[in-house]
């Protein structure tokens, strides 16, 4: 067997040679770490085609073998130990895993890549059920099963029970949408897995001993169901029929089932027929289960089986044994009853006579009927015990054995081979011992829990196997619990110990063992407690003195006696003197014999060393050689003990004064009271006195040892109490002049920091004095350029206003020219209207000289209304030509006065006193002019006046010949004239329009006097020839009458052109004066 050890590798072969066919096991791996420590592999599944499986280990490393290969290599590393592995899915490379954290990740085996993370359970996840079509998954732990899908990793359903009912295995049936769960009650339900609905329940057996249901397999074509629990009954189910066809009973090593599994075979159609059956002892049987034949097993109580995976093409078989390693078994090397054809089914008729015997063609099969369940048909259910064939005789019946077993047999085949099969050797002595398996009395002895007399075995007997070491103490704490006088006695784990050794996977059978030989190979050991077996130890004295005197002697001389050379011999059982296999082969012999064989064996140990012993004189090398290894040929041991045990006498024979071998009893353990009872509860009580004078001792002890503590705690407390306070005023001193220096330099630095302090803040002062100054420098940069602007735009406001007033004085010098034009055309007008109307007025006068007599007072009339309608017509033009003059002029001056802002509101004020200033100097100039007009109209009137009385004279004289005189009136008596007041109005109407003024007086002045009457008709008659007009320059009849009124004219003309020069005057000091105070109030508006 080729054992490989993967260590740390990531990848490799598994193994190195080929195995040689015929070999069950192929290989053996395992894995160490650091420090030669085994790292336990714990769960194996097998892939779909069988030729390669997934292992994972306590460090979480998840391994895929592919046996075909013989390749292994390391997928992933999960950090944590995985509770159950499923690689059957439909993504041939992904695999589930199962961790310690409740969790189930998906991984892919070739990327090492984490495919999903699954999480949902509240427990450990004990199994992982993957369905035929590889979509669907079941996870299962003790309080719930969940159904996931495995295409979107979700969660599909949940199974949830009652607290009282636990889960045991939740699965999917080959081919078929059915689940399967099994509970601890032991009760079957079947489920569809697309619905849910529950398809049936199968019945549970209501009479016969209840299995509890732990293992289940189920075969390939998904028809036969196989449980099996805390028992050794192994129940077959029909899942077409619903029924128990079949209960079969293991062997009687098979207490409990832990794991079925169904072993594949290429004929049989998916209807597998062998079953594997792994119990408590890690032994896995197959078994057919129609025939109920054993066909093989793997594993043993030396290397047990904890768990185990059949490959789908029933070729290999992975199992886990208790170490730790994983053991790769060939099936077709283990047996030739799987994968063999069907027989022939072809049938050949022999001839023969009809009563020809048939009995050898009958097969018997033992069989008890025992009642079927509740609800079955009315077939008997049998069960089936696996016995071997019946071959012993009626004079053999004593030396049968439990498990089928011949003792006569055995013990001829131990006189040919030496020993037994280590294969079997457990087994057989099991038989040999007749062990009870007495589960129950067992249990009532370990659940008393350590005895008190090996609390502190450790100590004494201190072992590295810390397993090994508490099953010891488990074994011989039933054993003082069982009898008192095992709590006593010393050497008892001497004698225990190559036993627990042996058995430390099952410390029941190892108990029985124990006790079975202190009852039988250690009878009267107990009569001279607590000295050793004087009376045993005789018996072999006797034995050694009849056979050599001689080595007997020199024992003698040497002061040798049998308590030491044949005691050390029995109260270890040869353990210490013989190698592991010497000491198997021993014992070999001894449970195969009576049991007086054991001090045969002893003597027959000394004898086989008679010359070393001979040659050793001191006691001291006596007691060494009798507690040491010795080179022994085992063989001539065994065959001078057999020698012995036939040629010693019968009256000093051990087998006379010894009893037969007697097993221990079934049910109960029998009473064992073969010792002083007095002595051991004597010593049981002064032990018990010891064990509390000693936990006193102890308890002061400790008492003393804490106040020994306290006080050396306390001094030294109190030490470093004044080494501190020293350490401290020395610190203290020291600190003081490290203060002082640090004051003084910190004294230092603050004159420093204070000088730096002032220069920064001469500095910061220089700053901010300069950035002031360039601050005030850039405001009143600022402000100068504001005022150069404001300087700019009053300039250029001036300019405008100049331009603006020089263009208005433009125009209204253009106004002024373009009146006096007006008035020169209206001058003009006016004196063609006289002279037009002077025409009339003589062509009516011609007409009324004509009608003198007739019209004269009608042509009075008509005379005074042409006056009064020319002078309505003279005024009516007048005032007309002023308000278009007036209208024209206000509405020049309201558009140029709209840019005016608000603030020259405040100026209105001196503008309207001034305002009135020059309305009353215009009024003043108004009334000198009403003046001047009045005294020039005084003096025409007088003028008139006077001339008419000169004329009168004439006018009386002509008067007879009127019709012949021609009256030429005055160049101004057809004109029309204002009265005075009216000329004066005219002069005052408009204080802002000169020309109108102007207009004004040049009307008044041209116009004549109402005061003048019209020439009656005879006084025209009669001045005749000798009126003369005023404005003509013909020489008239006396120098005083005839003067010209141009001068006056010319006066009145030059008096209006001053006037109209002192308002020019006037309104440029008023422009001026408004446009300070417009700048004025800019500049103050700037400032604020």
């Amino acid at each position: 067997m080729e054992v490989t050890d993967i260590g740390n590798k990531e990848e490799g072969k598994i193994w190195h040679r080929k195995p040689t066919p015929g070999k069950g096991v192929l290989v053996t791996v395992v894995r160490s770490a650091q420090q030669a420590k085994t790292v336990r592999f714990l769960h194996v599944a097998f892939d779909t085609t069988g030729e390669s499986f997934l292992a994972g280990d306590h460090h979480g490393n998840i391994y895929v073998f592919d046996i075909s290969r013989n390749r292994f290599r390391l997928v992933q590393k999960t950090g944590q130990a995985c509770t159950a592995l499923a690689f059957n899915l439909r993504r041939t490379t992904e695999f589930l895993v199962a961790l310690a954290d409740y969790t189930i990740k998906c991984f892919d085996k070739d990327t090492k890549q984490l495919v999903s993370w699954m999480r949902g359970h509240e427990g450990a996840v004990s199994s992982i059920s993957v369905h035929s079509s590889g979509r669907y998954a079941i996870t299962t732990s003790s309080d719930t099963a969940q159904l996931w899908d495995l295409d979107t990793f979700q969660r599909k359903r949940k199974l949830n029970i009652r607290q009282s009912v636990g889960i045991q295995r939740v699965f999917f049936l080959p081919l078929s949408n059915t689940i399967l769960s099994c509970f601890s009650d032991d009760s079957i339900f079947a489920w569809e897995s697309d619905t849910l609905f529950c398809k049936y329940q199968l019945p549970v057996p209501e009479c016969g001993p209840r299995i509890s249901y732990k293992a289940f397999a189920v075969t390939r074509d998904g028809k036969s169901l196989a449980a099996g629990g805390r028992s050794n009954l192994l129940h077959l189910w029909c899942l077409d029929s619903r029924q128990l066809i079949k209960v079969v009973q293991m062997p009687t090593q098979v207490r409990t089932v832990r794991q079925l599994e169904f072993l594949p075979d290429s004929f049989d159609g998916g209807a597998s027929q062998t079953l594997g059956v792994l119990s408590q002892d890690g032994v896995i049987r197959f078994i057919n289960i129609h025939t109920c034949k054993l066909l093989f097993h793997i594993g043993s109580h030396d290397d047990a089986i904890t768990t185990a995976a059949v490959s789908p093409n029933g070729r290999h078989v992975v199992a886990i044994m208790d170490n730790g390693s994983i053991n790769v078994y060939s099936v077709q090397s283990l047996t030739q009853e799987l994968n063999k054809p069907p027989p022939s089914q072809m049938a050949v008729v022999s001839g023969g006579e009809a009563d020809q015997d048939l009995s050898n063609l009958k097969v018997k099969v033992r069989s008890e009927v025992i009642q079927r369940p509740a609800k079955t048909s009315g077939r008997r259910t049998r069960t089936k015990v696996l016995r071997p064939p019946a071959g012993s005789t009626a004079e053999d019946k004593e030396n049968e054995l439990p498990a089928g077993l011949n003792k006569k047999r055995l013990v001829a085949l131990l006189k040919a081979f030496g020993e037994y099969p280590a294969k079997y050797r457990m087994f057989v002595w099991r038989s040999l011992l007749c062990l009870p398996e007495n589960l129950a009395a067992y249990s009532s002895l370990s659940d008393k829990g350590l005895h008190s007399a090996y609390l502190t075995l450790h100590e004494k007997y201190p072992i590295k196997n810390h397993k090994l070491q508490r099953g010891l103490q488990r074994v011989l704490s039933a054993l003082a619990h069982w009898a008192a006088i095992f709590g006593e006695t010393e050497y008892l784990p001497l004698v225990a110990f190559p036993f627990v050794k042996l058995f430390q996977n099952n410390p029941m059978l190892c108990f029985e063992v124990v006790a079975t030989v202190i009852v039988n190979w250690c009878q009267h050991w107990f009569e001279y407690f607590p000295n050793p077996p004087l009376n045993i130890l005789s018996m072999a004295e006797n034995v050694l003195v009849h056979h050599d005197k001689e080595l007997l002697q020199h024992l003698l001389d040497c002061g040798v006696t049998s308590q030491v050379y044949v005691w050390p011999l029995l109260e270890t059982l040869f353990s210490e003197v013989l190698t592991r296999d010497e000491w198997l082969r021993l014992f070999d012999n001894v449970f195969s014999n009576h049991p007086s064989f054991l001090l045969m064996a002893c003597v027959a140990y000394v004898i086989c060393c008679r010359e070393p012993l001979l040659l050793c004189s001191q006691k001291q090398d006596f007691e060494y050689f009798f507690h040491h290894r010795n080179n022994l040929d085992m063989g001539a041991m065994i065959k001078e003990t057999y020698r012995l045990m036939g040629s010693t006498p019968a009256d000093f024979h051990p087998r006379n004064m010894l009893s037969d071998f007697t097993p221990l009893t079934k049910g109960q353990y029998p009473v064992f009271n073969h010792y002083p009872e007095f002595i051991v509860e004597y010593q049981s009580r002064e032990r018990e006195k010891i064990r509390l004078q000693e936990m006193e001792y102890l308890h002061e002890r400790q008492e003393v040892s804490a106040l020994r503590t306290d006080f050396v705690r306390q001094k030294a407390e109190e030490e470093a109490y004044y080494a501190q306070q020293e350490l401290l005023r020395k610190a203290e001193e020291q600190r003081r002049n490290i203060l002082a220096q640090e004051e003084e330099k910190l004294t230092q630095q603050r004159a420093k920091l204070a000088a730096m302090k002032r220069e920064l803040k001469m500095k910061e002062l220089q700053l901010l004095d300069a950035a002031r100054r360039r601050f005030l420098k850039h405001q009143q940069d600022l402000r100068a350029s504001q005022i150069q602007r404001l300087d700019q735009e009053i300039s250029r406001k001036m300019e405008l206003r100049e331009r603006e007033t020089a263009a208005a004085v433009q125009d209204l010098e253009v106004r002024q020219m373009e009146l006096e034009a007006q008035r020169k055309r209206l001058e003009q007008h006016m004196l063609k209207e006289q002279e037009r109307v002077g025409r009339e007025v003589e062509e009516e006068l011609e007409l009324r000289m004509r009608k003198a007599e007739k019209e004269g007072s009608g042509y009075t009339q008509l005379h005074h209304r042409t006056d009064t309608n020319l002078q309505t017509l003279e005024e009516s033009l007048a005032e007309a030509c002023q308000l278009g003059l007036e209208s024209d002029w206000q509405r020049e001056v309201a558009e140029r006065l709209k840019w005016v802002d608000a603030e020259q509101e405040r100026n209105r004020q001196k503008l309207a006193e001034l305002h009135r200033k020059t309305l009353t100097q215009e009024e003043r100039l108004a009334d000198t002019m009403r003046d001047v007009a009045g005294r020039k109209w005084d003096e025409v009137t007088t003028a008139r006046a006077q001339l008419q009385e000169q004329h009168q004279p004439l006018f009386s004289a002509d008067t007879d010949g009127p019709t012949q005189m021609k009256l030429r009136p005055p160049c101004s008596s057809g004109l029309p004239h204002r009265p005075r007041d009216t000329a004066a109005a005219g002069a005052g109407d408009d204080d802002d329009d000169d020309d109108d003024d102007a207009v004004g007086t040049i009307t008044s002045s041209t116009h004549t006097s109402p005061a003048v009457e019209p020439i009656s008709a005879t006084s025209s008659k009669q001045a005749g020839n000798n009126m003369v007009c005023l404005n003509s320059s013909s020489p008239s009849h006396s120098i005083s009458t005839n003067f010209s009124l141009d001068r006056g004219r010319a006066q009145l003309d030059s008096s209006e052109r001053e006037l109209l020069k002192e308002i020019r005057e006037l309104r440029q000091k008023l422009a001026a004066r408004a446009r300070e105070a417009i700048s004025a109030s800019s500049l103050s508006s700037v400032s604020q």
